[in-house]
């Protein structure tokens, strides 16, 4: 198994059991497990729980970010778009709300690389968000109206939130004029 086939079958498992379990829940035993990877390719790839930690966020940062971006740029409806794509993620059988916003949870004070791995999501997704929209504020009213519904949604279990969210999104953009 190559480096890079390792590092891959690390993520995967890694993602699949932190955000099923949560990061706390899972030690890195069941990660080799799960992977199949040798305990000795764990350390040398991950040498911290932190940098396991860490490479699965920004791993499922881009993925997340990147699968948001290409529903909304095949939508006519862009700022709208993002609380219909957000509803299709609510569906999806497992959802446990934002990885980013549990893993924060989690650690309360994470290690510096986990909590700038959580900021920048957010950061980059605020600014996607106000790159749909020309005015800032309003930009941002929608961002925290996406980060509410994604709460709500893994809280009650009802994808529905997002269409609420998206609901109040119209009435912003409509006063925005």
């Amino acid at each position: 198994m190559t480096p890079t086939e390792a590092t891959d079958r690390l993520l995967e498992a890694a993602e699949e059991l932190f955000y099923a379990h949560g990061v706390q829940a899972v030690g890195m035993d069941a990660v080799r497990t799960r992977s199949g990877v040798s305990l000795k390719r764990l350390y040398q790839t991950f040498p911290a729980k932190n940098d396991l930690v860490e490479a699965y966020l920004r791993r499922r940062d881009e993925r997340w970010r990147r699968s948001l971006r290409e529903f909304v740029h095949a939508r006519g409806d862009a700022p709208l778009a993002v609380f219909d794509w957000l509803r299709n993620w609510f569906s999806e059988p497992g959802f446990r709300g934002c990885a980013f916003i549990n893993s924060f949870g989690e650690f309360g004070e994470p290690a510096p690389g986990v909590a700038a791995a959580i900021r920048e999501h957010k950061d980059q997704l605020r600014a996607y968000v106000r790159g749909l929209v020309p005015d800032n504020t309003t930009a941002d009213q929608l961002f925290s109206l996406m980060e509410g519904a994604t709460v709500l949604a893994a809280i009650t279990g009802d994808p529905g939130e997002a269409s609420t969210a998206r609901e109040a999104a119209k009435v912003l953009l409509a006063a925005q004029g």
